[in-house]
C-alpha cells in the first residue's frame, strides 16, 4: 500500500468508489451512486467494479461490512486509511484547479 505522501493520483473510478463508500453500500448501489455523482460520465461495469473493490480491500482502503445472517449482498465501507487517501487526492486536485485557474486568468507564476 502506498503511503499517503507517496500515493500517486487516483483513477477516476477509484476516486468515485471511495467517495461512494462513505456509507456502506453493495456493488450495485456503488454503480448507481457513481453514475449519479459523475453525471453519467463514469459508468462502472461489474468486472471493473468488483476488481476495484478487491484491490481496495487489499490496500485496506475499504472493508466488507458484516451484514445480517442470510443477506446475500456484500456491502463495503471506507476505512480511516481510505479517508486519508481521499483527503490527499482532494488536496492534489485542489492544487491542479488552483494552478489552472490562475494561469488561465493570465496571472503570473
Amino acid at each position: 500500500m502506498p503511503t499517503e505522501d507517496k500515493q500517486g493520483p487516483l483513477t477516476e473510478t477509484v476516486y468515485y468508489v471511495l467517495l461512494a463508500l462513505h456509507a456502506p453500500l453493495h456493488g450495485y448501489g456503488v454503480m448507481q451512486l457513481v453514475d449519479e455523482m459523475s453525471g453519467g460520465r463514469v459508468n462502472l461495469g461489474a468486472g471493473t467494479l468488483y476488481g476495484a473493490l478487491s484491490t481496495l480491500v487489499e490496500r485496506g482502503w475499504i472493508v466488507p461490512v458484516v451484514g445480517a445472517a442470510g443477506d446475500r449482498k456484500k456491502e463495503y465501507v471506507i476505512t480511516e486509511v481510505g479517508r486519508d487517501v481521499v483527503a490527499v487526492e482532494l488536496e492534489r486536485l485542489e492544487g491542479l484547479l488552483s494552478n489552472g485557474q490562475r494561469i488561465a486568468k493570465g496571472e503570473s507564476r
